[in-house]
């Protein structure tokens, strides 16, 4: 018998679906409190997953919700430099 591998499956924190790991992108919150996108999925710290969509990244940014997962502020600067990161990512 061959045995299927197991797909870890990880909630987008924008439309709250439940997706494969690797279709979604890892926010980080490393160590020194910095928050950026990890696109490799191997940066140390917390982690929150969003989909590659543009709009789940904003339903996430109105709804506060890496706050909630980081406890902590986020500043604006820091979700436009990771839609700006995002939408070059999809080209």
């Amino acid at each position: 018998m061959v045995q299927k591998k197991k797909i870890p499956l990880r909630m987008c924190t924008g439309c709250g679906e439940q997706k494969p790991k690797k279709e979604l992108v890892r926010v980080v919150k490393s160590p020194e409190g910095e928050i950026s996108l990890d696109l490799t999925g191997k940066k140390s710290g917390r982690g929150a997953y969003v989909c590659r969509d543009i709009e789940c990244l904003r339903k996430a940014r109105k709804s506060k919700r890496f706050e909630r997962a980081f406890s902590c502020q986020i500043p604006d600067e820091v979700y436009d430099r990771m839609e700006e990161e995002l939408t070059k990512g999809e080209q």
